[in-house]
């Protein structure tokens, strides 16, 4: 088998896995028809990049690509608790959860278009730099590269790869200013982005001229209006908006969302950001559906390939998503029910001839 057979082959595994998932499992599933220690050399051989990653999604993301597609960035951690700690299975800050976590920590660049999500660029991160906190003296490791220059490189890819998109949408921890000056002035495209409550504004030219910014959170916004505003290292102007939601609990939170597209309405702007919330589901069946943190990979070899594999997992279910009009864990569910079935009907041929 080649090595593209092999990694048709662990994908289709990590989807079907409900458990943890090893180069043994493989083996057996294939009756020993492929040896667990050619997939072991599979996972240890040559790194699978970012670059592998759009070679494989590119046909599909070509079949759905539209000028009003969205490039969504975001960050997330595939916890790895009882993993031995190397360059990139460390410690790092899990804003979602709002403290520091044992696992990978890795950047996405996903493509959304006509209801279809395909990561297109990924970034793990690797903290190869060991220093000295000096609050606590405690020896920590830490990235020689910040993230957002890793989420710049991204959109730059992006555009690179001549991917038709018209929006770059991201959290608050990319809404830098220079983030939005590579966007809008660099790649030449559009941004929608949350900006902190507590973020420095100016509500005229002439107030950023004199140094006049005020507090965000302290802006009288009318609900379902545009207001213009500067931002201290932006060179042009934004449109700014207050939306309020309603979350699963019953509580509301308030989100403060700026564009560089001075075109755009209230609607306009809180439907375009809203797509970044597919963001949410695609981590959540990456790591549940297509066995992202069930590997006992122990290197940053196999670590990374399998990360890559996983990717590779998720691709497929969205396209049998396409396929099939259902979701990946209304997918899943049926491997599931189809397992269940089988392990059934061969508890009962055992106890027949028993």
């Amino acid at each position: 088998m080649t090595n593209d057979e092999i990694l048709d082959l662990y994908s289709d595994y990590l989807i079907s896995s409900f458990g943890q998932t090893t180069a043994t499992g493989v083996s057996a599933l294939r009756d020993g028809q492929i040896s667990h220690d050619r997939i072991r050399r599979f996972l240890a051989g040559s790194v699978r990049t970012s670059s592998d990653l759009w070679q494989r999604v590119k046909p599909y993301v070509r079949a759905v690509e539209r000028e009003n597609g969205v490039l969504i960035l975001d960050d997330s951690v595939a916890e790895k608790p009882y993993t031995d700690e190397n360059d990139i299975v460390c410690w790092h800050y899990d804003h979602s959860k709002d403290r520091m976590v044992k696992g990978v920590n890795f950047l996405t660049a996903l493509y959304h278009c006509q209801d279809v999500l395909f990561p297109v660029g990924v970034t793990l991160i690797a903290k190869t730099e060991h220093y000295t906190d000096k609050k606590d003296g405690n020896q920590k490791r830490r990235s020689p590269v910040a993230k957002n220059v890793y989420v710049r490189a991204m959109v730059q890819q992006a555009v690179r790869n001549q991917m038709a998109f018209r929006y770059v949408l991201n959290d608050v921890w990319f809404a830098s200013a220079e983030n939005m000056r590579f966007i809008t002035l660099t790649v030449e495209k559009e941004f929608v982005m949350p900006l902190k409550s507590n973020r420095k504004i100016a509500l005229s030219v002439a107030d950023k001229k004199q140094g006049r910014y005020v507090q965000l959170g302290i802006v009288d916004l009318k609900p379902h209006t545009v207001r213009e505003i500067h931002l201290e290292g932006v060179a042009f102007p934004l449109l700014l908006v207050k939306h309020v939601f309603v979350n699963e609990d019953g509580s509301t939170g308030v989100l403060y969302l700026v564009t560089s597209d001075t075109s755009l309405t209230w609607g306009d702007i809180t439907a375009s950001y809203r797509k970044r919330w597919n963001v949410e589901p695609y981590h959540k069946s990456l790591k549940q559906n297509a066995s992202l943190e069930r590997s006992p990979t122990h290197t940053v070899t196999t670590q990374t390939n399998h990360f890559f594999a996983a990717r590779a997992g998720y691709i497929k279910l969205e396209r049998l998503k396409m396929k099939t009009k259902l979701n990946h864990f209304a997918l899943k569910a049926k491997l599931y029910a189809q397992a269940l079935r089988s392990a059934f009907d061969s508890l009962q041929e055992l106890q027949a001839t028993s």
